[in-house]
């Protein structure tokens, strides 16, 4: 099969072990990013199956339309970024693992990092001492201060575990239904959202980005932080509503973030607030980017290819599109 991978950085994937998993197929690899449909268009010309990494590019309808090879959409995880009944629409099958008994150890590591890393204003020390200038400010000790897990799902759980292993109180705000694991679980359920906010140290986000959680922490909801809190988010940009953080870092409350996700990525304009702003630790998004967690992720992308070359599509999210496949040109 003609394979197109999209949006591999650092041309990472052709140096995995799992990438051998391809030999049998002729495989382009794209290094930057693209979303102008013409462009992606003209990429993806004679492409039969495409590999996505995570939600960096978004396939839509328009771009599907005009890809009449194109049998097969190969990633990992949630797919907002496709649209999937025009997959179904078009015969195209969209294999997908969720891993919903494996999180991913790399992203709750990284949020872990990010946690120290604001607390401690590590970055703005490094820079400090590159620049001649010793101690450029003073953090906090973690022990003893109050970590909030908002969405307890694979990764918040981990999360959680973290801060007990630090000797911190974990307290947890989720759905009804995770409220009600994390207190089997012996973890603290918050007495509602506006005392969630208002009694931790540090929140970490760990929530899908879905309709329903999409800007579900407000302006208000960060205004009932401490001018002395941590906001953590290694999950998704869009679950915080458009502008609050920035406007909430100017205004005081919280004092700190520290961020791994961006409204727009690759967030590549030095001049983003969030990028400007002394209070502030930024990442580009790295949760997943280990060596480690790729090697897992991509050799579930690439078995999902070679199980549709072979006539058995696995981990199929559009499965009315069995019915009336795509046929091979």
């Amino acid at each position: 099969m003609r394979v197109v991978i999209l949006d591999d950085y650092l041309d990472t994937l052709r140096g995995l072990r799992c990438f051998d998993k391809l030999r049998e197929h002729q495989v382009t690899v794209f290094r930057d990013h693209v979303q102008d449909p013409a462009e992606l268009t003209r990429r993806l010309s004679g492409c039969e199956a495409l590999v996505l990494i995570r939600e960096r590019t978004a396939i839509r309808a328009e771009v599907l339309e005009q890809l009449p090879d194109l049998r097969l959409i190969s990633q990992r995880s949630a797919f907002p970024h496709i649209d999937v009944a025009a997959c179904t629409r078009l015969g195209i099958v969209v294999s997908s693992d969720l891993h919903a008994g494996s999180p991913s150890y790399a992203t709750a590591e990284l949020a872990w990092a990010l946690v120290l890393c604001g607390m401690r204003q590590l970055p703005r020390q490094v820079e400090a001492l590159r620049a001649g200038r010793w101690q450029a400010s003073i953090g906090r000790t973690l022990r003893g201060t109050t970590l909030g897990i908002y969405g307890y799902g694979r990764i918040g759980r981990v999360v959680a575990g973290y801060g007990h292993a630090f000797g911190m109180p974990v307290v947890v705000w989720a759905s009804e239904a995770s409220r009600q694991q994390a207190g089997r679980d012996g973890e603290t359920v918050a007495d509602g959202r506006e005392a969630f906010f208002e009694s931790c140290d540090v929140v970490s986000l760990h929530l899908r980005l879905t309709d329903a959680t999409r800007g579900i922490v407000t302006g208000a909801d960060l205004g009932r932080m401490r001018p002395t809190s941590l906001l953590v988010n290694t999950s998704r940009a869009g679950l915080i509503q458009p502008g609050a953080l920035v406007e909430a870092l100017r205004a005081g409350r919280p004092g700190f973030a520290a961020v791994d996700v961006f409204d727009h990525e690759p967030l590549l304009d030095p001049t983003d607030p969030l990028l400007t702003m002394d209070n502030v630790v930024c990442t580009p998004h790295l949760g997943y980017v280990t060596l480690d967690e790729w090697e897992l992720q991509f050799a579930d992308v690439f078995d999902q290819i070679n199980a549709f070359a072979a006539g058995h599509p696995v981990n199929v999210v559009n499965p009315d599109v069995l019915a009336r496949p795509r046929p091979s040109p």
